[in-house]
């Protein structure tokens, strides 16, 4: 009679069963790997004499560099049962040396791919080969590697081997990294890579050892020999040695978002950094009007590859460099308010040309034209500079919304206007109104804020009582505030104005007239009609600020004076 197996214990071996089968199982893949290592192995002791005559990931070796990294993740698996299970196994230790010893073999390979792959791995080969697909080195089925052979046709052979070589790069990081090797494929990567960087920017003649000092004592016709130098020097540095490095870094060490920032910033800071303080340099310099445009050309050069410059250095590791290139733009485009007596000549200039003929409708030239626009760019360009000075936030947007309007009067006034045309007036009147807004929400918004929903039937005579007390208060302090302001342009000083009066009384006239009876017994609560809010309005901005105009809780309403005073400041000449 035979007895039939239960399906229970058919389907559901025992521990020991499990245990021993994972075990073997473990065993197996430490014997493969270990086969595959040894031949590979490179250190002193080693009887293997074909891995000091080749490389494994030659093209003929290509398959088995692909085992090779397998056999290196199976090693990981073993040992991470080992520790869970049996951490005191023979194997474990023989794992942890074979990992040791293919670590020292991948360490050996990433230099050499880095080294004998420099004219493939330029930043230009990278940006160009980054356009193409970069497959995952291991993960390709034959089929599919036979496809991407037969594909070689369709892109440059420098691409080609450009791809392979960032292929392998980032399969050899991953595996290290992953057995907690990073460090050691940083270090190589970092020496090589900075290298490289600083021999190009070398070859682009960017004179690291030039300081202020020195440009400050240079003749003006050896200066503007490495200005134009500089001018050719950057495009070529952002848009494809900046450009490319970072497209490498990204790849080959995309498996760490943190040592692809430590990477990247170690290789390009420093010589961005020097790259980027030449314009801030030059334009510390006395400026004369030769220099004038040399100095502009180095703020156009910066702000037309700005938005490279901000895409590929926007990691916090980089950001000095960011603002290195900030500070350039800056101080190229007219410095900040602090020396603002210094860079007095771009101010004066553009006036002396706004009636110029050379302006005259048909006989405009170009080159000049071309020139004076750019002035009205720096004009607008201090602006902002200028607007930080100011710590009241109401202010610095009053004093923008002022300013652009300046400039764009003098621009309609003048020949400029067919130089920018209308969308560019149009395009400035809008940031204007913007700027006009801004000021009214920071400078009123608060004021405004002490009044309650007029919907609120639930108010108690004392709660009333504050409200009043916190708009007198509230009142005050605005006015009282922006009495010495001034708007010179009557027609935006008078649109600023019905706009705050048109937002602010008829929300004061309706609490007024619902709730003045409330308080009337009650004297000095109720201090402003919403006639008398009207004419304090009206005769804001015109920057009397005298003590006449300066309201308090004794003063009377009738004393203000409304004087205008237009020489008052606000406008920046």
């Amino acid at each position: 009679m035979f007895h039939k197996q239960s399906p229970s214990s058919s389907r559901n071996p025992s521990p020991h069963h499990r245990h021993k089968f994972s075990e073997t199982l473990m065993d197996d893949r430490i014997e493969i790997a270990q086969a595959l290592i040894s031949k590979w192995d490179v250190s002193p002791n080693s009887d293997s004499l074909y891995c000091n005559i080749t490389n494994l990931f030659a093209a003929d070796n290509r398959h088995e560099a692909k085992q090779y990294l397998n056999s290196i993740r199976e090693l990981q698996t073993a040992m991470q049962y080992y520790i869970s299970h049996e951490p005191t196994s023979e194997n474990l230790a023989l794992a942890q040396n074979l990992t040791q010893i293919a670590m020292k073999r991948l360490e050996r390979e990433f230099y050499i791919i880095l080294r004998s792959n420099r004219q493939h791995l330029d930043p230009e080969s990278v940006s160009r080969a980054s356009r193409s697909s970069v497959s995952e080195f291991g993960n390709e089925s034959e089929e599919e590697e036979e496809e991407s052979r037969d594909g070689e046709d369709s892109i440059s052979e420098v691409e080609f081997f450009s791809m392979s070589a960032m292929e392998d790069l980032k399969a050899i990081s991953e595996c290290m990294i992953s057995a907690g090797y990073g460090k050691e494929c940083i270090k190589i990567y970092k020496s090589i890579r900075k290298s490289i960087v600083d021999e190009a920017l070398y070859h682009l003649n960017v004179d690291s050892r030039l300081s202020f000092a020195q440009i400050q004592k240079m003749a003006w016709e050896v200066l503007e020999v490495k200005i134009k130098t500089w001018l050719n020097a950057v495009k070529v540095a952002v848009k494809t040695l900046f450009y490319g490095e970072r497209i490498l870094c990204d790849l080959v060490f995309s498996s760490s978002p943190s040592m692809r920032e430590s990477c990247f910033a170690d290789i390009t800071t420093e010589g961005a950094m020097y790259l980027f303080v030449f314009p801030e340099n030059v334009a510390k310099c006395k400026k004369a009007p030769e220099r004038m445009f040399r100095t502009l050309d180095l703020y156009e050069a910066i702000a037309e590859l700005w938005p490279e410059i901000e895409s590929i250095f926007d990691l916090e590791s980089s950001s000095t460099v960011k603002q290195q290139a900030i500070s350039s733009l800056i101080e190229a485009r007219g410095g900040s308010p602090s020396n603002s007596n210094r860079f007095r000549f771009y101010l004066h200039y553009p006036e002396a040309y706004f009636g110029s003929p050379l302006f005259d409708e048909g006989t405009v030239n170009s080159a000049i034209s071309t020139r004076l626009a750019w002035l009205v760019l720096l004009m607008l360009c201090k602006l902002d500079g200028r607007a930080e000075m100011y710590k009241d936030a109401a202010l610095s947007y009053l004093f923008l919304a002022n300013n652009l309007q300046y400039v764009v009067n003098k621009v309609q006034k003048s020949s400029l206007k067919f130089l920018h045309g209308d969308e560019w007036i149009k395009k400035h009147e809008a940031k204007v109104r913007q700027y006009a807004s801004n000021y009214e929400r920071m400078g009123w918004s608060k004021v405004l804020a002490t009044l309650p929903d007029i919907n609120d039937n639930q108010m108690t005579a004392q709660q009333v009582t504050e409200c009043f007390r916190s708009f007198n208060s509230s009142f005050e302090e605005a006015y009282n505030k922006q009495a010495s302001w001034v708007v010179s342009d009557s027609k935006l000083r008078d649109q600023i104005k019905i706009s705050v009066a048109g937002k602010l009384v008829p929300a004061y006239s309706e609490f007024y007239e619902k709730y003045r009876q409330v308080v009337a017994r009650k004297g000095g609560i109720v201090r402003f009609t919403p006639v008398d809010l009207e004419n304090y309005l009206s005769d804001l901005l015109f920057g009397t600020g005298g003590s006449s105009s300066h309201l308090s809780s004794s003063s009377s309403l009738s004393s203000l004076n409304s004087s205008p005073t237009h020489s008052r400041g606000g406008r920046s000449r």
